[in-house]
């Protein structure tokens, strides 16, 4: 299985390079366990999040208000949590996250 990213800065029209995300996977109650962490790229990408192993609930959290921060903006969302279910393992799965400092959007990509 192979899951991806891609942040888009809607207030420059560009990729949003350099946002900090964490992925984790649902586990038993209200916890999360840690899978991975990465950064995007000049891109806005991430090319491989894991490992995601097994159908869950995963969320992949956003750290918008670094991002933000180091362009010398405020924002209104320290962080967007993207939270979504993987059914088959064995497909590929790309979540994008379209921001701006006042909201963000995000649907599932191919």
């Amino acid at each position: 299985m192979s899951l991806s990213t891609h942040v888009l800065d809607l207030s420059l029209g560009r990729p949003a390079a350099g946002v900090e995300l964490a992925l984790t996977r649902r586990s038993d109650g209200d916890g999360w366990t840690p899978l991975d962490t990465a950064r995007t790229d000049d891109n806005g990408r991430v090319e491989s999040l894991g490992p995601v192993t097994e159908p869950g609930t995963y969320r992949i959290r956003f750290e918008l208000a670094a991002y933000f921060a180091g362009r010398e903006q405020s924002c209104f969302y320290p962080f967007a949590d993207v939270v979504f279910t993987i059914e088959d393992p064995g497909q590929h799965y790309h979540v994008p996250l379209l921001v701006s400092p006042y909201g963000y959007s995000t649907y599932r990509g191919s």
